[in-house]
């Protein structure tokens, strides 16, 4: 917050939030919330926004997914279940798949096994911001900002893998507090812990991030470049942000 009291400095605290269900305590804090799915839901939304996707929906289930495509016969559906686009869909959940010639000027009704469920559980907290290693700088500042203006704290909270914990997610919440200011805020145990473990394997980042369990599924259906492309760092400037029921580019 950085607001100055006598001799004390009162900082934003920045916590972490290990799996999706846990993203209504942050909502119960008031904190700006920055949901982070690696592989590959953040990373396809923030790709989808730069080359000019209008909106993306963000649906909990295949199944209202395809009625809301149903009642908007001009959205893009997409999404993933086990990784694989389902029956029926426009694209899948692969972030290479979202050029600017298939998704410039659309709508994009958007379903994934963990990242749309994790903005699904934030859906009543004022801010929440996607974020990524692709955009980990835009999204620590635009958070940061956000959360003096508000004076709340920043969550960050990771979708990880059907309820279980994370490993790239873990990483990339350290991505993102490394960019917050020693100086302007304080983190509680969870977040100091994934600092320390991203700056461990920053040097290697790719390499960590294939250790993780869900990296060797997706390479197992050989999807082995997406890996590769969403351990990106700060490809990107977009900060997503899920306001009125869908995300659009943080103006500002």
């Amino acid at each position: 917050m950085h607001r100055e009291t006598g001799e004390f400095i009162l900082k934003t605290l920045v916590n972490l939030e290990f799996v999706a269900k846990d993203a209504v305590k942050a909502v119960q804090r008031g904190d700006v919330i920055v949901v982070i799915d690696v592989l590959r839901c953040s990373s396809t939304i923030i790709v989808a926004l730069t080359n000019g996707a209008k909106s993306i929906i963000p649906i909990e289930t295949v199944e209202e997914a395809r009625g809301y495509r149903r009642d908007h016969p001009g959205f893009i559906l997409a999404g993933e279940r086990k990784g694989l686009k389902p029956e029926g869909f426009d694209l899948g959940n692969s972030p290479l798949e979202f050029s600017s010639e298939k998704v410039g000027g659309k709508h994009i009704v958007l379903t994934t096994t963990s990242g749309t469920r994790a903005i699904s559980r934030a859906r009543e907290a004022k801010w929440i911001l996607i974020g990524a290693f692709l955009n980990a700088e835009a999204v620590a500042d635009a958070a940061l900002k956000l959360a003096e203006k508000e004076h709340s704290g920043v969550s960050l909270v990771l979708a990880g893998k059907k309820g279980r914990f994370s490993l790239e997610d873990f990483l990339c919440a350290g991505a993102v507090a490394n960019y917050f200011p020693a100086d302007g805020v304080e983190f509680f145990d969870g977040a100091s812990a994934a600092v320390l473990a991203f700056q461990q394997a920053r040097n290697s980042l790719e390499e960590a991030v294939q250790r993780g369990g869900h990296a060797q599924y997706l390479k197992k259906r050989g999807l082995r470049e997406d890996v590769k492309f969403c351990s990106q760092m700060n490809v990107f400037r977009v900060v997503p942000v899920f306001k009125g029921g869908k995300i659009v580019p943080l103006e500002g």
